[in-house]
This record gives C-alpha cells, structure tokens and sequence, in this order.
C-alpha cells in the first residue's frame, strides 16, 4: 500500500515537471535554445543524486506558469512529431534531414538542425533500459480505446496508423487521447538488457498538450491477429497517407491484458527530441511473427530504432524485473 501511495505522488509530479518541459521545449524549436525550465528539471536531477528517495522526489518542482508562454499551440510540434516525418511524395523517400545510420545517424542527430539540439545535449532522452525501479509498484492507467477506421501512413521512418477521436487513457484521473500508433524494430526500449523484434508506441495527448506514450514489445512467435489487418493495408513505400473505411481496429488489441508498467519522464524517440514526455511501458509482451517482423523491415527500408539513453538520476517505477 505505500508504494502504491509513494507511486501516485511520483507520477503526479512527474506529470508537473513533464507539462513544463514539454511546453518549453515546444517554444524553442525555432532557435535550439534551452529554456529555464530545463535547466531546472536538469538541476534538480544533479541535487537529487546522492539524497534519499523522499528527498529525490522532492528536488522535482513544477515550472511556474510563466515558463510555459507560447503564442503556438504548447505541444503541436511534439504530438506530430514523434514517428512523423515530413510528408513525402508519393512513391519516395522521406524528405527530413535525418536517418537511422549514416552521417545522419542518430549520434549526429543533434548536430543537424538547431530545433534538434536535445537530441545530443538533453539529460531526459528516451529510449532507456528498463532495469532495476526505484519505485515499485502499480501504475493506474484506465484504457478506454473505441474502434476507428484504419488511417495508414509509411512516411520513409516507420508504418503509422492514425486513429480517430474519442479514444484514450486516463492516467491518476487526467484524459489523454489517442492520436496514433507506429511501430519500431527492434524495439527502442530494452528489458533488463533485451530488445525486442518490435515495439508499439501509442501517442495521447491531454488538453493541456502533455503527451504520454504506452509502449508495447513484441517477441518473435505467432502471428499477431490485431496487426493482420494493418499489415495486409501496409504501404510498402514512403507516400500520401490512405484511409480504409471498411476497414475497422481497434488499439487496445495491441495491449496485453492485465499489464502493468514501467514510468518514467522522457522524451520523443525521433527528431527534435522534445522531453517532456510521459513514458509507460508494458511489462507484458505479445507475439509477432516472423513473416510481419520482415514485412515491416522491407517497408520502412531497415531498422528504425534510436540506441538506449543514459536515464541520468530520473526515477524509473515499475513493477518487478521478476514479473
């Protein structure tokens, strides 16, 4: 029960920290500096090193409201940023500047744009590996995914399906809807040092423009039947995305059943790199098989996942590695 209690008071402050970050990271894009805010979350990261982990949690404050001041919409950039590149022409690569290997591999990624400065200077960098929580314990997260007509896109970085409205998650009560899914091979996160074939990433944002991603591995086994549909509507190139109006899925297919997850405050995966982001991981898998693992290669033209991060003193919660 007190972990439990201990979790909800991590989570809501992290939620805090998370808006403020978000929020400025958003209004930087155009010149690559650093906000205040994230010189704070950074502070207050160092000063909670060597303390306990009451003391840690309390080193974490909220941005003041003045932080989070911005004439564009607080987290357009970052909502249809993450696993989106820019649109490209029908039939081509994609047209953003950067890749998976290469000169502009992600070691270079934050050297190639100014709006991209986080991805090599920013100290709460997504993808991580998910060992040891510091906190343990249950995050309360309450899905309630409707059917959509599927929505496909290959924009050259990876397969997306995006969803229409009225569907989300609540997280300690706050609603978050779901925007889309895309898909990274391997996965993007490990376990305990393991990555898998493949990773989901379902994309919500809340009114208040926070995003909260729920990530989900899957191992090599059988055929996935919630992707069959997807797969089979798959653009086996970069293009325009297409609609299929009867063609009806549903998200919370792809979440194993009685899950619980790993939290923790990160950042998009992709290009700019935005932190701020609120991080729940499956500790359940489900199965894909090898024929869908290789469809997907073939279409996005090869692996598509960003190396592990330092987590850098963030707290990680979660249930046991044992489970």
């Amino acid at each position: 029960m007190r972990n439990k209690s201990f979790l909800t008071l991590t989570t809501s402050l992290t939620l805090l920290v998370g808006a403020g970050v978000a929020m400025a990271e958003s209004s930087t894009h155009g010149n690559g500096h650093n906000t205040q805010i994230a010189s704070e979350a950074k502070q207050a990261g160092q000063a909670s090193g060597g303390g306990s982990l009451s003391e840690r949690v309390r080193a974490i404050k909220p941005a003041s409201a003045g932080h989070g001041d911005t004439k564009a919409s607080p987290s357009k950039v970052a909502a249809t940023a993450h696993g989106t590149a820019a649109k490209p022409a029908l039939g081509g690569g994609h047209t953003s500047p950067w890749s998976y290997s290469g000169e502009n591999g992600p070691d270079r990624w934050g050297l190639l744009k100014a709006e991209y400065e986080a991805c090599g200077k920013g100290r709460m960098q997504s993808p991580i590996n998910l060992q040891g929580p510091a906190v343990q314990g249950e995050v309360d997260i309450e899905f309630d995914y409707k059917a959509s007509v599927l929505q496909v896109l290959n924009n050259g970085h990876t397969f997306q399906v995006g969803y229409g409205a009225g569907s989300g998650i609540s997280i300690n009560g706050e609603r978050f809807e779901l925007l889309q899914f895309h898909f990274h091979s391997p996965s993007e996160h490990g376990r305990d040092g393991k990555r898998y074939p493949i990773e989901a990433h379902l994309v919500h944002k809340n009114a208040k423009g926070q995003l909260a991603v729920v990530g989900v591995f899957m191992e090599s086994g059988a055929e996935n039947i919630a992707l069959m549909e997807m797969w089979d509507h798959m653009p086996m190139q970069a293009g325009a995305s297409a609609t299929h109006a009867r063609v009806a899925i549903n998200a919370g297919d792809l979440v194993p059943s009685g899950t619980q997850f790993y939290r923790y405050m990160g950042s998009l995966t992709t290009p700019p790199c935005s932190e701020g982001v609120n991080w729940f991981v499956s500790n359940k898998t489900v199965t894909v098989s090898r024929a869908q693992i290789e469809k997907f290669l073939q279409a996005v033209g090869g692996e598509n996942a960003r190396p592990l991060q330092a987590l850098n003193n963030r707290l990680l919660s979660g249930p046991s590695l044992n489970k």
